[in-house]
């Protein structure tokens, strides 16, 4: 047998597979054979997408079932055993671990960059000397500091019959934390973009955990309730028996009107006193209830400090905003548990910091990763701009508002709007615009629209509706508003979230919505909310990230009023947080929330003075500070939302018109780059087609003019919004073609019905055909110039009206002498249309 001869496939069967499993590799529960490392990236062009070709690893070698600690990439016999090293290399540093080997059949070529096991970093073997699973754990132990007899690390992962193997980063998440654990780390930080599997990531940690008995009583801590009836009814539910929801109050123990399955840890006695039920050994609760009224802080009391062994905090990021700062009391009365934190946003500012309470993150995987990789959503961003917003707006002497309010002078711009002044015509715009756009691409796309406040929501969704009555008499729950303050509309949550349920499709909200709310098919984010706290805003992007092939979402769209894309450019969008917050000589361990007095650390003055009673600083042109508004009253909680300034005027009678609209797309790099549709299209077209030349060959020598138009499609070319620009400008609906050669080119377009007329004029060269084939040749000319030049090129439409009163198909094609002699006549008819232009 010529060994070069054999493909990839039977050099792994004949020779890498048997060496592994004769160096003692189970291979049914140790080894992964072509691991999905990625998904391959979506690639968004236009309203088309396509995907990259996913990564995948020949073999994972692991010692327990998602625990690798070596990685084999192998190559034909054509190949040296050394080829496919630096594809190796790179999944070995996705996967966190030491050993990356290549094979051709031929022997093993060893990457052992840490010096492990071999003298050098590079080292060849014969196929009989791979090391076995004992040799290779203890080598990793040994790299990752493991000390002996940590029984959490080899327990195994908790596996069902329809259990989904853990994705790469998530194996790494998990393990990192259970080795920091094994070596005595209390605090621990895992930073992970929203939609990468946070919650299946935490069930993961606490299973293995618990299994061990490394730590016996767990509290799992979440800041919506929704949250934590999720978490027990899918990801947790293997703990049913042993898990019970610390919560005084029950609550949600209802979803779309089915009874949840869950256990109350917190019962009523015969003297109406909340009791806790302390023989269970996983706890969820909200920590903003728990540390709310006098009696339901008493709740977690009845724990002694030292009844958990270990806390899991998720979106920890808002345990250190000011409107549920109390959850610190609840950390610090069990400060002798673990404590672990989970985010996708650690907030870094100079009042807070997770940073500083938890320690840098041991593993963070950013957006941007997910987004190569594959298991994110990537976006588009349409940014809009309003004349008012960028150039100010100011009353006349003495105006007063609709109610009679004196308007103070001043100018007011984009910092305002919605906040201390409303402008009704700029609220119809922006849902005018969000209108449209809806009905050029998908009216049903489930749609979360984010305002500034509850009366700006209002406004908005009254808006919609107006906008929307078709859609609305269909259904009156099309436009929701889904704020803290209305039952209705959050007990409409659970069915917007729900992809198999059609209403909601726009969901009108605040804050309530910007985190924990698991919307898989959202599709469309609109931002008519000025954001500037990067935190915020991650948590905002991240409504859209998930991905749900089964209903056909793989990228979404920012409609941006307020220029909050904006801080996509920020380095720290992406990038590390940086740790601002120091503590001076005396201070708190844990920084002080925004407006705490008798303070001693390094907290700085954030500009102007801060109105407590107005949530907004009282400089009317300093930026709102959006991380943590103060009320003046009790501390509004996860889901309310701020409550408006004591002064606002209501203006009706000012136009708003747009004066910019953007397109923005993101690179190869995972950069924005901006430019408006007609330069995107100019760019993506002569890309392909460098001169007017170059264009109109391909053209002419298509055998069908829709397959350019398809191919134009997948470069970014969004014909329907160019069309639609363009026949603004001319009246009627030009042809692609024309569109082509105006936008690109520069050339004055021509409209179909104008280009129908050139034709007829022409018509002595159909002179040659029956009366019976020019009556089809006049059908399909009116044709083209209602639909377009793709409906000519279907020879289906000789079955449809008014084809099928002149004849059947069958005898139409015959008037011309057949079916290719029909095709070349419509050839030539396309030919006759584009004459001017073929030079």
């Amino acid at each position: 047998m010529d060994k070069k001869q054999l493909t990839e496939q039977d050099i792994r069967t004949k020779y890498i597979t048997p060496a592994i499993v004769s160096a003692g590799w189970d291979i049914h529960t140790q080894v992964y054979e072509e691991f999905s490392v990625t998904d391959g990236r979506i690639v968004v062009r236009g309203r088309m997408h396509s995907r990259n070709q996913p990564r995948r690893a020949d073999y994972v070698l692991c010692y327990q079932k998602a625990k690798p600690i070596a990685v084999i990439e192998a190559k034909d016999n054509k190949h040296r055993v050394g080829d496919g090293m630096q594809q190796a290399l790179d999944y070995a540093d996705k996967l966190d671990i030491p050993f990356a080997i290549t094979s051709n059949g031929d022997s093993f070529f060893v990457n052992d960059r840490f010096g492990l096991i071999y003298p050098q970093v590079e080292t060849e073997i014969a196929l009989n000397e791979l090391p076995s699973p004992e040799a290779l754990w203890e080598a990793y132990c040994r790299w990752k500091d493991i000390p002996d007899g940590q029984a959490a690390i080899s327990q195994p992962y908790h596996e069902a019959a329809n259990d989904r193997t853990p994705r790469y980063y998530q194996m790494v998440a998990i393990n990192r934390t259970i080795e920091a654990v094994a070596k005595g780390q209390d605090r621990i930080l895992l930073v992970m973009a929203t939609g990468t599997g946070k919650t299946y990531t935490a069930f993961q940690i606490i299973w293995r955990l618990w299994k061990s008995r490394q730590k016996k009583r767990i509290l799992f801590l979440a800041d919506r309730n929704i949250l934590v009836d999720q978490t027990m009814n899918n990801d947790f539910k293997p703990f049913a028996g042993a898990m019970a929801k610390l919560s005084p109050r029950g609550g949600g123990m209802e979803r779309n009107g089915k009874k949840l399955d869950i256990e109350l840890a917190v019962k009523k006695d015969k003297d109406r006193v909340n009791k806790v039920d302390t023989s269970y050994e996983i706890y969820l609760g909200l920590y903003q209830a728990l540390s709310g009224t006098e009696e339901e802080r008493n709740v977690y009391k009845q724990f002694s400090p030292d009844f958990f062994d270990l806390i899991v905090i998720d979106e920890c990021h808002r345990g250190s905003a000011a409107e549920d700062s109390a959850w610190r009391s609840i950390l610090e009365y069990f400060d002798s548990a673990t404590h672990i934190g989970l985010t996708a946003t650690p907030k870094e500012t100079k009042e807070v910091s997770n940073i500083h309470y938890f320690g840098e993150p041991i593993y963070t995987y950013s957006l941007k990763q997910g987004i190569d990789d594959g298991f994110l959503a990537p976006y588009k961003v349409i940014r809009v701009d309003f004349d008012k917003d960028l150039q100010g707006w100011r009353p006349s002497k003495g105006q007063k508002d609709k109610s009679g309010q004196l308007i103070d002078d001043r100018i007011y711009n984009q910092r305002d709007f919605d906040r201390n002044i409303t402008m009704d015509q700029r609220t119809e715009l922006v849902a005018r615009t969000i209108t449209e756009y809806m009905q050029k691409t998908d009216p049903m796309q489930k749609t979360i629209v984010f305002c500034e406040n509850i009366d700006h929501a209002e406004r908005m969704k009254q808006a919609l509706i107006n906008l929307n009555p078709e859609q609305v008499a269909k259904n009156r729950k099309y436009v929701m508003r889904i704020t803290g303050d209305d039952k209705e509309g959050k007990d409409e949550l659970d069915h917007f979230i729900d992809p198999e349920e059609p209403y909601p499709v726009i969901a009108v909200t605040s804050k309530l919505m910007t985190t924990g709310v698991d919307a898989k098919t959202c599709k469309l984010v609109v931002l008519d909310q000025r954001i500037q706290s990067m935190t915020e805003f991650k948590q905002i992007i991240g409504r859209g990230t998930r991905i749900d092939e089964h209903f056909g979402k793989h990228w979404f769209t920012i409609l941006d009023f307020k220029k909050a894309t904006e801080l996509f450019a920020d380095e720290k969008f992406d990038g590390d947080p940086e740790q601002i917050y120091i503590p001076g000589p005396g201070g708190d361990i844990l920084p002080p929330e925004p407006g705490d007095e008798n303070t001693a650390g390094g907290v700085e003055s954030p500009g102007a003075p801060y109105d407590p009673n107005s949530g907004f600083s009282s400089d009317p042109n300093a930026a709102p500070n959006t991380d943590g508004y103060t009320t003046g009253a009790e501390p509004w909680g996860p889901g309310d939302d701020p409550r408006e300034p004591r002064k606002k005027f209501v203006v009706g009678d000012v136009q708003f018109s747009i004066i910019d609209q953007r397109v923005q797309h993101l690179d190869s790099d995972g950069k924005l780059i901006t430019e408006n549709l007609t330069d995107f299209t100019r760019k993506s077209v002569k890309g392909q087609y460098a001169t007017m030349g170059d264009f109109l060959k391909r053209w002419n020598e298509a055998e069908r003019k829709q397959a350019v138009i398809d191919e134009l499609a997948s470069q970014g070319v969004s014909w329907e919004d160019l069309t639609e620009d363009l026949k603004g400008k001319l009246g009627d609906e030009p042809d692609p073609f024309d569109v082509i050669l105006h936008i690109v080119y520069g050339q004055p377009a021509l409209t179909r019905k104008q280009r129908v007329v050139h034709a007829k004029r022409r018509r002595n060269i159909f002179d040659r055909y029956n009366e019976q084939a020019q009556a089809v040749l006049d059908a399909l000319l009116e044709k083209y110039a209602d639909t377009g030049v793709q409906s000519i090129e279907d020879i289906k439409i000789l079955q449809l009206a008014p084809f099928n009163q002149i004849g059947t198909a069958f005898e139409l094609l015959d008037a011309f002498g057949g079916k290719d002699e029909y095709t070349s006549a419509v050839r030539e008819l396309e030919d006759t249309l584009y004459e001017d232009d073929a030079g």
